[in-house]
């Protein structure tokens, strides 16, 4: 591990500026990082604004703050799946929903609350909507996407009418109380609570989790660590247009430590629990602290057989053919006597971890933070150290006697109180106690030296993971070396052909954007990365306007006219634009809604881009040039005569929305000669490709 950098934050005085207690972050599939931090008023130090910060991990400078309007300090922050909503629960019960105003990053706004009236929260989850994907690590070598990631059935939380998933959140409470927030069709919201069992009692500590069948569970403690840590069922259901909760207790645990009379009383409080994964209710992560030091111990829940006695085997003969079976829990592995742990954050990667021999794949290690500044990444079975780093305040570097010498003069240690992986689990974002944002790349070997090919493999991989599921890829690139970049990018194209033709239309866009991250990264592919950021915006231009053509006649089988239009422009390979609109019908280049003159940017820059690649052939023996990758992609090539067409017929229509250019008044010549020439660099593509 080793520090991509940190979020400094404006000059402001530190007696205003101060960490929340306690600090909450959270990473969305976007790479939005949110935080908490509060700001103390100048005229009032009991004023306190409760601050929400968002950043882009790829901008980190330009930071947008919330004044959250919380009364209390802010317990949890909560991405949903689309990475464009936040939740936001503080200490008084209240329950804030944010969303991007005008799909700006820069801009939220609360649109959605919900509160139960002086009762913290401390537990909060969006309810699952059914989509699990399953990273086959085994089969990164296959040329298939489907067996690198196939779709695990899982059921949502809550359905409407025909399968769809409801939306809403689910929160816990500390006096026992689990409550539900649901989001209608129609924007209202429906909201209920039920106690977890029927004795309510505080809950210092609580976790969700998700089962297959779309049933909740729920982890709490009361924080002594001599307590049993218990487990609930919660299903979630509407009757009647009125939201219902159902709880079953589950089988609970005691923690191994204070069972061996060696460690009784000495971890008396569970500061941490959290599930491994959000779909694995069948594994549980602790750690019980005191003042000085902690202990982390893994549990599984398994089914065992239950022993019979031999007299009721004789008198049933179902009990003997069948052995009846029992949930129990059982640990896994504990650690070592540690350092006091101040921050824990588990992996996001669906990865299969049935084989706890693999060492070096991203998603395997969980991450501790601990009171004198250091970090650990433990394997998350076996609990193994797999990296460690020290930060700048960490008197535990081996071998640094004066750092040690340095630490008894200092102040208070800067440790990390809020950890949380990337989606992929190549970064790692922490708040120390000063309330600073600090980033740190997490390397997909996990310490271990591999070949450069294997390396490739893996951010492949990955990047095929991002490509696939839609989420943001930045964290990805911290680790591509510029030298990686021309290897990345040939084979992430070979493994894009290998695919079936449903899917590569599927991911056309996403390769696009990919290839031009990746090529921003090497001062020697800059010009193909210009040209990829000209496709994308070719592509969405294309894609705008043929999504205002209509057929001439409605609910007709044939196909549609953008349909139409490409394959007729493939078919027909004459130079002569006329020609090729004699096959076309007019009727459908009529557009009933906006005007033609409001697309005349459009059609401007269409026709500049065109002449822009054909004034440059003379040049495309050179690669350094912008543009010399269209003029060796027939797709691209295509897209631009389809437009030139529809070009054409509009401007026959009304002439005005026509493209202009300086070096002739005829415009209706400058199109004619322009697509001669295109089709000319386009059939030239078509035979070298052949």
């Amino acid at each position: 591990m080793e520090l991509a950098y940190v979020c400094e934050w404006e000059k402001r005085p530190k007696s205003t500026h101060c960490p929340s207690i306690p600090l909450v972050c959270s990473w969305s599939c976007r790479n939005l990082v949110a935080f908490t931090t509060d700001l103390k008023s100048e005229d009032d130090d009991k004023n306190v604004s409760h601050m929400i910060h968002i950043i882009d991990t790829e901008h980190p400078w330009d930071v947008f703050s919330i004044n959250s309007g919380h009364t209390e300090v802010i317990s949890c922050l909560e991405w949903d799946q689309s990475g464009s909503r936040l939740l936001s629960a503080d200490g008084d019960g209240q329950i804030k929903c944010w969303s991007m105003s005008d799909h700006l990053v820069n801009s939220w706004e609360s649109v959605l609350s919900s509160s139960l009236d002086g009762d913290p929260i401390i537990a909060l989850s969006w309810l699952h909507n059914g989509v699990k994907l399953a990273l086959h690590v085994e089969m990164s070598g296959s040329t298939n996407f489907g067996e690198k990631f196939s779709r695990v059935k899982f059921s949502p939380s809550l359905t409407l009418f025909g399968g769809k998933p409801m939306e809403g959140w689910l929160a816990v409470t500390v006096s026992g109380l689990v409550t539900v927030s649901l989001l209608k069709p129609g924007g209202a919201l429906l909201t209920a609570s039920e106690s977890l069992c029927r004795l309510r009692g505080r809950v210092a500590l609580a976790d969700i989790a998700f089962t297959g069948g779309g049933n909740i569970v729920v982890a709490a403690t009361d924080g002594s660590s001599s307590s049993p840590v218990q487990f609930y069922k919660v299903v979630v259901s509407v009757v009647s247009e009125k939201c219902r909760i159902d709880t079953e207790l589950l089988p609970s645990l005691f923690l191994r430590c204070t069972t061996d009379p060696l460690r009784r009383e000495k971890y008396p409080a569970v500061t941490h629990l959290k599930f491994l994964t959000r779909e694995n209710s069948e594994q549980v992560l602790l750690c019980a602290s005191n003042q000085n030091g902690s202990i982390v111990e893994c549990w599984s829940l398994r089914k065992e057989g239950l022993p019979v006695n031999n007299i009721f085997q004789h008198c049933s003969p179902v009990v003997g053919e069948k052995q009846p079976t029992i949930l129990k829990w059982r640990i896994l592995t504990t650690t070592s006597d540690l350092e006091r742990v101040s921050a824990v954050a588990l992996p996001k990667l669906p990865i299969s971890i049935s084989n706890t021999e693999l060492k070096f794949c991203p998603g395997l290690g969980l991450a501790l933070a601990f009171h004198d500044g250091s970090i650990q990444i433990l394997h998350r079975l076996s609990l193994h150290t797999m990296g460690v780093f020290y930060g700048a305040s960490s008197a535990q570097r081996p071998g640094d006697e004066s750092a040690i010498k340095r630490q008894r003069t200092a102040g208070p240690t800067v440790h990390f109180k809020a950890l949380q992986f990337s989606w992929t689990s190549l970064a790692l974002a922490g708040v120390d106690n000063h309330g600073k944002l600090h980033m740190l790349r997490v390397s997909p070997s996990m310490g271990q030296v591999l070949e450069m090919n294997t390396t490739l493999r893996h951010l492949l991989f990955l990047l095929e993971y991002c490509m696939v599921t839609g989420y943001d890829w930045w964290d990805v690139l911290l680790h591509v070396q510029p030298s990686m970049v021309h290897n990345l990018v040939e084979k992430l194209h070979e493994e894009y052909m290998r695919q079936n033709q449903a899917l590569q239309q599927v991911l056309a866009t996403r390769i696009v954007a990919v290839k031009a991250s990746l090529c921003k990264l090497s001062t020697a592919t800059a010009a193909r990365a210009c040209d990829f950021h000209a496709k994308l915006l070719l592509i969405a231009i294309s894609s705008t306007l043929k999504s205002l053509l209509r057929p001439h006649v409605l609910n007709t089988p044939d196909k549609s006219p953008g349909d139409r239009l490409t394959e007729i422009c493939a078919k027909n390979t004459d130079t002569d634009i006329d020609k090729v609109m004699l096959n076309l019908k007019t009727e459908e280049f009529v557009l009933d809604g906006p005007p033609l003159q409001s697309l005349q940017q459009l059609i401007q820059w269409v026709g500049d881009f065109v002449l822009y690649l054909l004034a440059n052939l003379p040049n495309q023996g050179s690669m350094v040039r912008p543009g010399f990758g269209f003029m060796r992609d027939g797709a691209s090539l295509g897209m631009l005569r389809e437009m030139l067409v529809m070009i054409r017929i509009w401007g026959l229509l009304k002439p005005g929305c026509l493209p202009t250019f300086t070096a002739t008044s005829d415009n209706q010549d400058s199109m004619l000669l322009l697509f001669r020439l295109l089709t000319k660099l386009w059939l030239c593509c078509k035979l070298t490709t052949v």
